[in-house]
């Protein structure tokens, strides 16, 4: 079979068309050859978080791979058979744990047997969704799909340092996805959240939580918010650090929205509970099911799903609509359409009708 042509450089141009790129092959069997990988970053090519994607998804799904070296920006990809058992992997950065996992998660799903993934990198870097959101917004999302999975966080990476270790256990993988309702929020029921700070004074960890408790409680009185707080006494602390972080979620009628951010040097802390307030604030006020990380990353599992989905995006972001092409390309037996929206940064709603992929085998 001639591989899939995809050119990297199309909608956001960096390691989004990537990640879903190689899901979808390994799942539909069909070869596909990547060029202008990253064309758009400052540095294209694959880097290290990327080479540690491609070894991740070809080791779950058999695959042989052509061109998987440093800087190489055209890869191509033969999968083979899905399946299960233990796998570790180790970035060796502080690079994104969670995008590896955005690439191999969907591959996971239709496993033949259980898995156990170790990767080792950043767990809380920037540009990219902290693990804290992967473990309480986007795996209860995945659940309305019928795709259960435990993220254990066994220590924190933070930039530049990384040393993260994360394992994901997927015991049953089920074999097929169901299509999801996730169009309008409705009625928001509770909020939490965690804030954590490492080899840091607690104190910057309680401050990150006030200010985003603060924020919230402004915008919905009388609504529960409950924000936890982690830290680790000097001498026990495990991470490289240091670094710290807070992730908060909205309990809703139909859904659940995270909002998050970093801190940094010189950062205050205040700041930074406030900013990730304010960003779950902000998708909440548009009434869409799905914030901005969710209303890219739901749009290939809709895709393989059984039946109609209907994901309503807080912001149709470069990298919802570069997931969207990717899908089409890959997968032109789902049906896609804007039912309202289609500009850059404005709320949409994407209806996919789904292509009842299952398990081989």
């Amino acid at each position: 079979m001639e591989p899939v042509v995809i050119d990297g450089s199309m909608g956001e141009g960096g390691g989004q068309i990537l990640r879903t790129t190689l899901a979808l092959s390994a799942l539909l069997g069909r070869p596909v050859r990547i060029v202008n990988i990253r064309a758009k970053r400052p540095r294209p090519g694959l880097q290290r978080q990327h080479l540690t994607s491609v070894r991740a998804v070809a080791e779950v799904s058999g695959a042989r791979v052509e061109g998987l070296r440093l800087g190489s920006t055209e890869l191509t990809f033969l999968p083979g058979g899905l399946r299960g058992g233990r796998f570790r992997f180790d970035i060796g950065t502080a690079g994104s744990i969670t995008l590896v996992l955005q690439a191999v998660l969907p591959v996971l799903a239709y496993a033949p047997g259980p898995v156990e993934l170790e990767i080792r990198g950043g767990t809380d870097v920037p540009w990219s969704p902290p693990i804290d959101y992967v473990r309480f917004v986007l795996s209860r999302l995945l659940e309305r799909m019928g795709y259960r999975f435990r993220v254990i966080l066994r220590r924190r990476g933070h930039y530049p340092r990384g040393g993260g270790i994360v394992v994901v256990e997927v015991p049953e993988p089920p074999g097929r996805l169901a299509a999801a309702r996730l169009d309008r929020a409705g009625a928001v029921k509770a909020f939490e959240g965690l804030s954590h700070a490492v080899r840091l004074p607690r104190h910057v960890a309680e401050r990150q939580a006030r200010a985003a408790k603060k924020l919230i409680e402004s915008k919905y009185p009388g609504v529960p918010v409950s924000i936890e707080t982690e830290w680790y006494e000097p001498g026990r602390d495990p991470h490289l650090g240091p670094g710290s972080g807070i992730v908060v979620w909205a309990y809703t009628e139909n859904s659940v929205l995270g909002g998050d951010s970093l801190g940094a040097k010189g950062k205050p802390a205040e700041k930074v509970g406030g900013e990730a307030a304010e960003k779950l604030l902000e998708d909440l006020s548009t009434g869409m099911a799905l914030d901005r990380h969710a209303s890219d990353m739901l749009i290939p599992y809709a895709a393989l799903a059984c039946g109609e989905s209907m994901l309503g995006g807080a912001r149709l972001t470069m990298h919802a609509w570069t997931n969207i092409e990717v899908v089409k390309r890959l997968i032109p037996e789902a049906r896609m359409e804007l039912m309202e929206g289609g500009e850059l940064e404005k709320p949409f709603l994407l209806r996919v009708g789904g292509i009842c992929y299952q398990r081989r085998g």
